[in-house]
Order: structure tokens, then C-alpha cells, then sequence
């Protein structure tokens, strides 16, 4: 049997406890024996001291066979082959009992509900240290032999590139330790024999998200979270004393954290290290800049710095020295905020818990696959790219990132720059074009375009901030944006006016939609008002920012454009919908938000299912006949079953599903459960509604355990966007802007393509826009991420992959979670119909 250890290693991050309980449940049902290493490496140095050094029988096995009601037909154990629900002498490793309890004890083996807690849990609940002990052959030969008296195959770390290269040497080194320990009779000619390779496994845990390779690190979106909270707080003191606030955030050689977090709270100004300030006399232009902010009206500003800012020389920039220059230049009350560790803390965000739940499991897919082929092949590292869960060698993504390092040490900011993924590259451009009044990228008069933005359907985090950066890249180009509220009812009605620079400010953190929206369609019956205002308004182009509302608008207006010149104007839609059911996208802008608020509520109603044992609850989510925020919902959550209108919902399902959940709560420690949830979209079913499912399992529950029923409704459209939704919103409204200009007839392709020649290597420069070919466009399109591709979706395209009875994509992308929320819940293949839905 294969014995997996994991381990977190180096600076913790949110997200790490959602890893370590996906690779221990993955490998338990992979009928892998799993084990965890508390304190990191250090704990690996110094394995298990005391008389139950390698004690592994579990403390609670399942009920025994006579106990089993009739309705439990299986032979084996409640829920897996080798389900063991527990083997600590403890409650739970989150219990603060478990130091004192299993002190000594580093290396210890856990079964399915010893990781139960562990989701939505900040931090590492196993420990980490940074281990100066591991950095020393004798101590990497002490963790050596601790593993291989464990019988511990593969290793799977969780950590930093220090960490991730200190396991690769660990394997490069193992064939040595092995002779070592065999010489001195520390180990068996068996064991030897038996524990010839060792297979390591990294995933990266990193707040910075430095890794290179990968695009995204478990901590990071987390970390964003808890910044864009706290510039959130601050704004409103800095605004009503009218202040500068200069704020410090976490990021030695990388400044991801510290721009997306300018870019999520509509920031003044950032530092970051791949890319300094172009001038020696950086602090004039950074003056200049919140000078003409303050002389346009705004009462705050805001510049937040990376730890790791330097200038083109390499002297640092610290937050204490800009604050004195805004002071002595500017004359502005400046305080100084360093975030510090508040950046590491709390409850992981709802992608932080899918990303890492993920990658854990293609951690132990990896395991197993090199245990097939031992000793051969690079060890690998579990990554993100494109949406899609990667490997990629270890070591050369370490390599990689050192390299970033080092160009910077060589001031060669422009290969640092080249080592980011493209969407950093753009995000900073997009900031530094939507942040600063610049008339440098400003177009001839002649060219000037009236475009009118649009708000469609319902209500989605992350429309006023599209809508704000939309507005200030036209202002920015020199267009004219016209604000039509109240959708298209605010059009034929004249509700149309100009927006402002500063009026937009604050509209980045704000949810709802501040332009008004409402479900009201083109039809024949408004169509002739609709083209008379487009007329008198002059609008040469068109924003439109919604959700499936949008492509019905357009399949109606295309059926009518012949007969209406009016309508010969481009027209781009920003998908905006917490549903996420718009065609060929993998994300729109609100669905971020809405699994957050999700989260968030369902942590405290599991909380509450805790406190009263052995409870159910029945959480019924928006989503209408798209099972997005259900199903990446239950994911986040660990919820034990989903129901999504994409898969038909029958009786015999309903009945699996009850006796799942009766095997599960027989399975729990006496006294003790952490609640089950049941997520289901509202309109997963019209017979199996929230009220019948409750009394389903009240009634078929006894004895067991009791339900309770919980309807989000409305609250799942959010307060305040998420950063994910933000920064997607700055980005995607500068390409759809840019999309009305390509396909304008006022504006020449020459002013597109290329920035002016003054603003090569300047800090302010034209925002690249993907490659595109016009030849597949037309005037109107739907802006569509699919991976980290961003690109116009023509109107043909979008109406061919649209399923319009059911108002979602004919394909969804994310309908293979299901089979992921039930390895993570427990279930066999028993539990689940073979419906060819």
C-alpha cells in the first residue's frame, strides 16, 4: 500500500488547510494510507518521540456489522474501502488541545474526518516552521530515516520555492541517505530495498503569487481580499479628513499583491519592484500625479507601495520616505499603513479554497502516476495555467522564479517583466492608462467617439467598476461617455448623460449597479423608440453590461438592423451576472462575488449545524436554470450533496442521497459532527423544491439527525465586489473599449495598434490588447475569457453555444465538479445515478 505524508512548509497562507484535507481524502480514497507532518520540515527532522512513537491503529473504528440498520447494504465500511474516520487521541488537530495531546508526535496518521474542519480554516492547522535543522545533511538524513520508518513513500510539500527546492533535494540526495542509514544499521536491507526512491510533490503555498509557471498561488486571492478589506476601511477616514494614506503590502520581488490591490480599490498611485519608476526624480511625477487628482477634487489619496518597491537604481522605496515627500511637497496630512501579517490571516476566499482543493487532488494523481515508475521522471509541480490544473518540473519553475529575482538584482526590469504572465504586464498598463490623466494617449478631435454605457438584467458585483474604467479610458482617449440609466427603459425614456472623472471615483468598491438595471428587452414594440434615441444621442458605439439579457437584446436587434441604419454601430457586451451562464466565458463579471457571499453564509450556517450535532441544512441558491453558484458553492464549501438544474433530479437520486447522509452521520464520533450541507439551486427541481427536500430528511433522519431549510435569494448578489471581480472588471472594459474603437469609423487603425512613440518605457502607456483577427469579428460581439484568453466572441458564436429555452451555455464548463464535491464529500459510486443527462 502506498503511504502519502504531506507537509506545510515556510510562511503559511490561506489555503494550505484546504490542500493538506484534499490530499488526505483523495489518497484515503485512493486506498492510500496518509499521514500528515506537523511544524514542517522540522517536524520531519525530528519524527515521533515518546512510547506511541509509530502508533497508527485508529482510535475509532466503524460501527460493528450487527449494529447496521437494514438500509446499509454495503460490506465494507461506512463510506470508503479503508474509511477510518479518525485516528487522534485528540477531538480535532484545530482543537487547541492537540499541542499538549500529541506533543512529540510530528508524523501521524489521519483518516477522513481528521481533516473535516480543515476547508475553511486560515493558516496551517498541521504547523510550519522554517527548519534550520532540515537545511543540514544530517538533518535531511534524520527526516530521511523518519520517513522510512513510517513506510512513507511520497512526500507532497505545500510551501515557497525555498520549500519546494529543499524537498527536490531531500529526493536527490535519498539514494545517499539510504546507503547512509543501510551502514549504519539504522534501517533494514528490506527497507532499503523497499524505500529506494522517494516521489516529491509541490504545491505552491504563496501569498506574493511569485511562483513562475503557475498563475495563481494558494494564499494569494486571499491575501488580496484581506488588503482591498482594509484600503476599503481606510478610505473612508482618508476621505473624511481629507488624507493621503500611503499603504505597505507584502511582496519582496513581486508586486502582484500591491497592483491588484491598487487596481481593486481605485488607488492613486503603486510601487512595485519588476517595474520601478522610469525617472530618476520619481517623486516629482508622483506629486504631479496627486496634484492634478487633488485640484480636480478628490479629497483622498491613496498610494500603495510592495515591500520590495525600489527605484531604476535599486534604492528602496519605502512607505515612511513617500509619506514625507507628499507632506513637505504637497502639504497633505499622510499616514502611513503597513498591513503587515493581517495580509496572512483569516478564513481562505472562496477561490483559495477551490484552487488548493484542486491541486490537491492532481497532487495524488501525480503520486500515484510516478509510483508506477520509481526513481524515474522530474518531481513534479502542480500549477494553474489557463484555468487548468498543471504539472510543470519543480525545479525548473523554481529556477524560473529565481531568475526574476536576479534580472532585477541586474536592473534588467524588462526581462522581470517578460518573466510575469502577460496579464500582469496588462493589468499594470490598464492601471497606470484608467489611474492618471494623461492626454498623451488622447486622440485627434476627429476621432472622438460618444459611447453610452448600459447596464442589462440583474444586478452584478463588479458593474460600477467596469462602468468606472470605462468611463475614464474614454475620458482617457478623449471620447465622450454617456451614462444611460436604468437600462434600456432609461434609453427610450432619455435618461442619458455624461459622466465625469471624478463622479465615477468611488465607484469601484461599490455593488449594485449605480446606473440602474432592470430586465426590460428590445421589442417590436420599442424597437422605433429605441433607434430615435440612439439618433438623437449621437452614440457611435455601445457598452452593454449584463448577462444572458444581453445576447437575447442582440439576437432581437440583429433580426431588425437592416431596417434600422441607426443600429450600423458597434457594440460590445461585458458579461456581468452572478449566474455565470453566459455562453463560451468562463467567468463573468459578479459570479466571483456571488460563490464568495455563498462561502461566507455557509460557514455560518455549518457553524450553527455544528452547535446543535447532528443537523442538516438545505441551502437553496440563485442561478436560475444554471447550476454555477450551486456547484462551485459546494465545491468551496465541502458541502456533502449538490443539486443543479443541468442534471435531472429523480426519486432513486433523492433516496441515495438520504442514505449517504445516514451513513455519514454513523460514521461521526459520538458527540461530535460538523454539520452536513445540502446546496441546491432554486430551480434544481419543481417537485424536489428546498421545503420537500427538508422534510424528506426530517422524516427519513430520525433517529440520526434533523434538517433545516436556508434561502440565500438576494443576498448572493453581494455588498461589495470581490477584488476578483474588480480587477477583471478594470481589465475587460478596457478591451471592450478598445473593441468599439477597432470597429468604429471614426477611429484609424494606426491609433490603435501602437502607443506614441513618447510613451516607450514610460510609466503611462497604451494598454495591450490581445491579438485579435477583424476577419472574426463583427460590430457586435461578447468579450469571453476561456482560459487566460481574452477575446470579441462574435453575435453567430455566441447564439450557436447558447441554449435560450434554458437561458444557459449549451455546454457548461464547470459541470465535472460534481464528481470532485463527492470524492471530497465521501460518496461511492453507489450514491450516484448513471443518468446521461
Amino acid at each position: 500500500m502506498l503511504k502519502i505524508a504531506v507537509l506545510t512548509s515556510g510562511g503559511d497562507s490561506a489555503g494550505m488547510n484546504a490542500a493538506v484535507r484534499s490530499v488526505v481524502r483523495t489518497g484515503i480514497t485512493k486506498s492510500c494510507e496518509v499521514y500528515v507532518v506537523r511544524e514542517g520540515y522540522e517536524g520531519l527532522v525530528r519524527g515521533n518521540e515518546g512510547p506511541n512513537a509509530h502508533k497508527t491503529e485508529p482510535l475509532l473504528a466503524p460501527p460493528p456489522s450487527t449494529a447496521r440498520p437494514r438500509w446499509l447494504k454495503t460490506s465494507d465500511r461506512p463510506l470508503s474501502t479503508n474509511f477510518i474516520s479518525t485516528y487522534l487521541s485528540v477531538d480535532s488537530l484545530i482543537d487547541g488541545e492537540a499541542d499538549s495531546e500529541l506533543k512529540g508526535q510530528h508524523i501521524i496518521r489521519v483518516g477522513w474526518d481528521d481533516v473535516g474542519p480543515f476547508l475553511s480554516e486560515g493558516g496551517t492547522l498541521i504547523g510550519t516552521q522554517r527548519s534550520q535543522s532540515f537545511r543540514q545533511l544530517e538533518g535531511r538524513r534524520k527526516a530521511a530515516h523518519n520517513l522510512i520508518i513510517h513506510g512513507i513513500n511520497a512526500l507532497v510539500v505545500c510551501g515557497g520555492d525555498g520549500s519546494l527546492t529543499g524537498a527536490d533535494k531531500l529526493r536527490a540526495e535519498w539514494s545517499d541517505h539510504v546507503k547512509a542509514l543501510l551502514g549504519t544499521k539504522e534501517i533494514t536491507p528490506e527497507q532499503a530495498k523497499t524505500y529506494s526512491h522517494l516521489i516529491i510533490v509541490g504545491l505552491v503555498g504563496s501569498i506574493d503569487n511569485d511562483m513562475a509557471m503557475t498563475d495563481m498561488t494558494i494564499g494569494a486571492p486571499t491575501a488580496l481580499h484581506r488588503i482591498c478589506e482594509s484600503i476599503d476601511n481606510i478610505s473612508s477616514t482618508a476621505s473624511s479628513h481629507s488624507r493621503a494614506f500611503v499603504v505597505e503590502v507584502m511582496g519582496r520581488n513581486c508586486g502582484w499583491l500591491a497592483l491588484l490591490a491598487g487596481m481593486s480599490s481605485g488607488a492613486d498611485y503603486v510601487f512595485i519592484p519588476e517595474k520601478p519608476p522610469a525617472y530618476d526624480d520619481w517623486e516629482h511625477e508622483l506629486c504631479e500625479a496627486l496634484r492634478r487628482h487633488r485640484e480636480m477634487g478628490k479629497r483622498k489619496s491613496i498610494v500603495i507601495v510592495a515591500e520590495g518597491a525600489i527605484d531604476k537604481n535599486l534604492k528602496p522605496i519605502k512607505a515612511d520616505y513617500i509619506a514625507s515627500i507628499l507632506t513637505d511637497r504637497l502639504k497633505l496630512d499622510t499616514r502611513v499603513t503597513t498591513l503587515g501579517h493581517t495580509q496572512r490571516g483569516g478564513k481562505p476566499c472562496a477561490y483559495d479554497r477551490i484552487l488548493a482543493t484542486l491541486q490537491g487532488i492532481e497532487a495524488v494523481e501525480a503520486v500515484l502516476e510516478l509510483s508506477l515508475t520509481p526513481g524515474k521522471g522530474e518531481s513534479p509541480l502542480i500549477g494553474l495555467n489557463e484555468n487548468q490544473i498543471i504539472r510543470v518540473p519543480l525545479m525548473k519553475a523554481v529556477e524560473t522564479t529565481q531568475a526574476l529575482a536576479k534580472a532585477i538584482a541586474n536592473k534588467d526590469f524588462k526581462h522581470a517583466m517578460s518573466l510575469r504572465d502577460t496579464v500582469y504586464q496588462t493589468s499594470f498598463d490598464a492601471f497606470a492608462a484608467t489611474t492618471r490623466l494623461d492626454n498623451r494617449i488622447k486622440l485627434p478631435v476627429s476621432q472622438h467617439m460618444r459611447i453610452g454605457i448600459i447596464h442589462i438584467g440583474a444586478p452584478a458585483g463588479g458593474m460600477n467598476a467596469a462602468t468606472r474604467t470605462a468611463v475614464r479610458y474614454c475620458l482617457t482617449r478623449g471620447h465622450t461617455p454617456l451614462a444611460i440609466f436604468n437600462s434600456w427603459t432609461g434609453l427610450i425614456d432619455g435618461h442619458v448623460e455624461e459622466l465625469g472623472w471624478l463622479r465615477v471615483d468611488q465607484w469601484t468598491t461599490r455593488g449594485g449597479s449605480e446606473l440602474g438595471t432592470n430586465r426590460q428587452l428590445p421589442c417590436p414594440q420599442n424597437i422605433e423608440d429605441i433607434v430615435q434615441k440612439i439618433k438623437l444621442f449621437k452614440l457611435d458605439g455601445l457598452l452593454l453590461i449584463g448577462g444572458f439579457e444581453v445576447l437575447t437584446s442582440f439576437k432581437f436587434l440583429d433580426s431588425v438592423k437592416d431596417q434600422y441604419p441607426e443600429l450600423d454601430i458597434p457594440m460590445v457586451h461585458l458579461p456581468a451576472t452572478i449566474s455565470n451562464n453566459v455562453p463560451l466565458t468562463e467567468w463573468s463579471l459578479g459570479s466571483d462575488t456571488s460563490i464568495n457571499v455563498l462561502v461566507e453564509a455557509c460557514d455560518a450556517i455549518r457553524q450553527s449545524a455544528s452547535a446543535s450535532r447532528s443537523r442538516v441544512f438545505v441551502v437553496e441558491t440563485q442561478g436560475g436554470e444554471c447550476g454555477y453558484i450551486a456547484m462551485l458553492g459546494a465545491l468551496a464549501t465541502g458541502a456533502a450533496v449538490v443539486h443543479t438544474p443541468e442534471i435531472p433530479l429523480g426519486l432513486e437520486q433523492v433516496m441515495k442521497d438520504v442514505q449517504f447522509l445516514k451513513r455519514r452521520f454513523l460514521a461521526d464520533r459520538k458527540g461530535k459532527s460538523l454539520g452536513r450541507l445540502l446546496i441546491r439551486s432554486d430551480k434544481a427541481s419543481k417537485t424536489y423544491t428546498n421545503e420537500f427536500m427538508t422534510r424528506i430528511l426530517n422524516e427519513e433522519g430520525k433517529g440520526l439527525f434533523d434538517a433545516r431549510q436556508v434561502s440565500l435569494g438576494h443576498t448572493l448578489q453581494g455588498a461589495i465586489p470581490s477584488p476578483r471581480d474588480r480587477t477583471r472588471a478594470v481589465s475587460l472594459s478596457i478591451q471592450c473599449i478598445a473593441f468599439l474603437e477597432r470597429h468604429s469609423h471614426k477611429v484609424t487603425p494606426s491609433e490603435f495598434r501602437s502607443p506614441p512613440p513618447s510613451l516607450v518605457n514610460r510609466n503611462t502607456s497604451l494598454p495591450k490588447v490581445d491579438s485579435v483577427n477583424q476577419e472574426d469579428e463583427n460590430m457586435w460581439g461578447t468579450i469571453v475569457i476561456t482560459g487566460s484568453v481574452i477575446r470579441i466572441a462574435n453575435l453567430k458564436e455566441m447564439v450557436d453555444n447558447a441554449d435560450f429555452t434554458n437561458r444557459r451555455p449549451i455546454v457548461a464548463w464547470w459541470s465535472d465538479f460534481k464528481k470532485i464535491v463527492e470524492i471530497m464529500a465521501g460518496k461511492k459510486q453507489d450514491d450516484i445515478c448513471s443518468i446521461d443527462a
